[in-house]
């Protein structure tokens, strides 16, 4: 149930409870007014009625003795009270009147049909009035949730933009001091912070790894003209593993500035997952089974895509474990491992520089996926399969081509 219906329930809800009780509290103090006032006018005729009783005259409307009276009025007119009683219990409401007199019972009575018509007319009136009232409340309710709905609404896409990386989003600020005019002061100070904060990270980043670029080439250079041994070895493998972190971190620093444009022709998506995964650093020849379910053209930037396939089948062997599976079906690429599968913080937030769960890695080669996935308008998502291991899965369906349309590039 949103926040409009909510609202809009709960002040209907109160209208129509705040009707019943008001119709409740008119209804018993009319009824008591009008029983007063007949009691008061019928107790008078028995005054009356019982001084003429005393003079010896007797009217057509007194009853003296009657055979049929209240019960209750009877008990407490012998009892020598004088009493008034309403007796509903027949076709009409009747009000009775009696008083003892010597050994006689004084008795008046007249018919109480037009007070309880008023007061049915009177509950009528009051229903349709605490209708009429409730939904007009229930109507302006849903209008004001609606307009406070729809702030809300805004402020939440506007989170939402700012968390999937749109640090231009803001809200329009608007007039009035209530709480979600302070919502939207805060959350505009809030991306306003964090737009800062992410840029002043990535310059330094990018910065570093800039002013390492030298250095770095220096050292591969310097390694390669080492003479032959195992120390050599390692110093070119350490310097390399430099170089790459080097490259990674630069082609982050170019995927957060959005500058990237992909250069899209059209490929056969099967080929293309071959040689992405046969340029991959695997342990050994055959390690990765690639799967061609349904083939298909797609119109995309290859290396991006074959930059993407590369960092999962990476990412399979770092941190999952065989058997690594890529299979091809109809503009979209599965991989999976047998691995652990991937850390719930992965699954819930997308990749994260880093930041891997896993113990190991800078968690850049998810990132640049990610990343690249973004400049080609495709989606990739994370999932742990219920047999066990992880699933990535790059999703080019909005690329695809029919057949005929170009043909393979080079």
């Amino acid at each position: 149930m949103g926040l409009r219906t909510k609202i809009g329930v709960a002040i209907t809800a109160t209208a129509a409870l705040v009707a019943v009780i008001m119709g409740l509290v008119v209804h018993h103090r009319t009824a008591v007014n009008q029983l007063d006032t007949a009691r008061d006018t019928i107790d008078t005729r028995l005054g009356v009625a019982v001084e003429d009783h005393a003079a010896g005259v007797d009217r057509p409307r007194t009853l003296i003795n009657p055979e049929r009276m209240p019960g209750p009025l009877r008990k407490a007119a012998e009892q020598g009270k004088r009493a008034t009683y309403l007796d509903t219990s027949g076709r009409e409401p009747m009000l009775w009147a009696a008083s003892r007199l010597g050994d006689d019972l004084v008795v008046v009575r007249h018919p109480y049909v037009r007070q309880a018509k008023d007061l049915r007319d009177l509950d009528e009136v009051l229903w349709w009035a605490g209708g009429l009232g409730t939904a007009f409340a229930g109507v302006v309710g849903v209008a004001l949730a609606t307009v406070a709905g729809r702030r809300l609404n805004a402020s939440a896409r506007t989170a939402e933009r700012i968390a999937d990386g749109d640090l231009s989003a803001r809200l329009r600020p608007r007039g009035g001091r209530d709480e979600i005019a302070r919502l939207i002061v805060s959350v505009n100070t809030m991306a306003d912070a964090l737009a800062a904060r992410l840029q002043a990270e990535r310059e330094v980043t990018s910065n570093i790894a800039h002013e390492l670029r030298t250095p770095v080439a220096g050292l591969v250079a310097a390694a390669a003209l080492l003479p032959p041994g195992r120390a050599a070895e390692m110093v070119r493998e350490r310097a390399g593993r430099v170089r790459g972190l080097m490259e990674d971190v630069l082609e982050v620093a170019r995927l957060d500035a959005r500058t990237e444009r992909a250069d899209a022709d059209v490929r056969e998506l099967g080929a293309l997952t071959r040689r992405a995964v046969a340029a991959t650093a695997v342990p050994e020849p055959g390690a990765v089974d690639v799967r061609v379910v349904t083939d298909c053209l797609v119109e995309t930037d290859a290396r991006r895509v074959e930059r993407i396939l590369a960092n999962l089948v990476t990412n399979a062997f770092r941190h999952g474990g065989a058997p690594v599976v890529v299979e091809v079906d109809a503009g979209t690429v599965r991989v999976r491992d047998g691995g652990p599968g991937f850390p719930a913080q992965l699954l819930a937030r997308g990749p994260q520089r880093f930041l891997t769960g896993s113990g190991s890695g800078l968690g850049l080669g998810l990132t640049i996926a990610a990343g690249q996935a973004g400049v080609l308008g495709a989606r990739l998502t994370f999932a742990n399969p219920e047999g066990g291991g992880a699933e990535a899965t790059l999703d080019l369906t909005a690329s695809v081509r029919p057949p005929g349309d170009g043909g393979p590039g080079a």
